[in-house]
């Protein structure tokens, strides 16, 4: 006997609640995409970023923060990440502290 599998639905919002969270999902990718540009730019650090990321920047995952880094690709981000002992699809918020230092301490090399 297979047992039936029930699917969750996502609670009832009202059109206020879904146009209020849309809004919010959208201001958090216009700041993400300025900090990139600003990171590229080199206006801001990585290492302050991630010693004390802002709001916003704690869902991003750690790779698309260093991939907006000059002379950052692919295989670089990797290679950091993989030196730390870091998944790929860490976010920056998930960070643990061990992790966070040692990245931070790859840059002030």
């Amino acid at each position: 006997m297979v047992p039936s599998q029930t699917q969750v639905q996502a609670p009832a919002r009202s059109l206020d609640q879904r146009m209020e969270a849309l809004k919010r999902a959208n201001d958090i990718r216009v700041k993400r995409a300025q900090l990139k540009k600003d990171l590229k730019a080199g206006r801001v650090r990585i290492e302050r970023i991630l010693g004390d990321p802002p709001t916003y920047v704690e869902t991003a995952k750690v790779f698309d923060m260093l991939m907006a880094v000059p002379k950052f690709g692919r295989v670089k981000a990797a290679r950091f990440l993989n030196q730390c002992r870091i998944s790929q699809s860490k976010t920056v918020g998930g960070l643990s502290d061990r992790q966070r230092t040692e990245l931070i301490g790859l840059f002030n090399r």
